[in-house]
């Protein structure tokens, strides 16, 4: 990575207030971007913003259409056209059977991970597409390749995440805005409060490495894919896996 090379470049990250969303943050403003953190948890959000330089923290829900019409009315007033969208927010929600979860538990992951996510995706769109730039990076995971047991809503939120990146990257293809997403294996960040220790067991015992990514690892990739140095790429995931994935 190059020193500056975000400079002035506008960056919106969700779920930026803590864990992969704040280290993405942190990497793209360390390089000259000025960020806008947009999280559901007001002081979390200002707390990390107020650590970075040119950034700022906006409380916001993605899951309503409003809300993210808000958020980025407000980006654009304080930083400027957004030329750079990381869509990290996502919960995992309860590690249950298909047969035991309830509908507003299913409801509740889908509208996080991926109704949310595509709000904001299509939120930032026609405006990167009129300028003929931009750069779409949208977190999903190892579980929307494979399927993990016991987080059907999950690994199905992540799937459709998967579908709508490989989707929307063919849409834009020829307009110089690139879209990609990023399939990491399990992080330890605090979405691992969710889960139960038995389910954290298993997804170790899954990655050859040994070993959970870290959180400095997602965003090492996710800049590179922010960034003018990825030019060839859209429509398509890179894996952070530790040799897990299989296809």
């Amino acid at each position: 990575m190059y020193a500056g090379m975000f400079k002035e470049k506008v960056a919106v990250v969700t779920g930026g207030a803590r864990g992969i969303g704040l280290a993405c943050a942190q990497s793209l403003s360390s390089l000259g971007a000025k960020v806008a953190l947009w999280d559901r948890d007001n002081t979390e959000v200002s707390k990390a913003a107020s650590g970075l330089d040119g950034c700022v923290g906006i409380g916001m829900d993605v899951t309503v259409e409003e809300g993210v019409a808000g958020a980025l009315a407000k980006t654009e007033s304080d930083l400027g056209p957004v030329d750079i969208l990381v869509a990290s927010a996502g919960i995992t929600g309860p590690n249950k059977t298909v047969a035991d979860y309830g509908l507003a538990e299913w409801k509740q992951v889908i509208d996080v991970n991926l109704v949310g996510l595509f709000l904001c995706n299509r939120a930032v769109v026609p405006g990167m597409a009129k300028r003929g730039w931009g750069r779409i990076v949208n977190i999903a995971s190892i579980a929307g390749k494979e399927g993990n047991p016991n987080a059907s809503a999950y690994s199905a939120s992540k799937a459709g995440v998967i579908g709508l990146t490989k989707s929307l990257g063919k849409e834009l293809a020829n307009t110089g805005v690139l879209v990609n997403c990023v399939c990491p294996a399990a992080i330890r960040t605090d979405i691992f409060k969710q889960m139960t220790e038995q389910h954290i067991a298993f997804m170790l015992s899954k990655i050859p490495m040994g070993r959970f990514a870290t959180v400095e690892e997602a965003a090492a990739m996710v800049t590179w894919l922010a960034s003018p140095l990825c030019t060839f790429n859209t429509g398509a995931v890179f894996d952070l896996s530790g040799g897990r994935a299989t296809y």
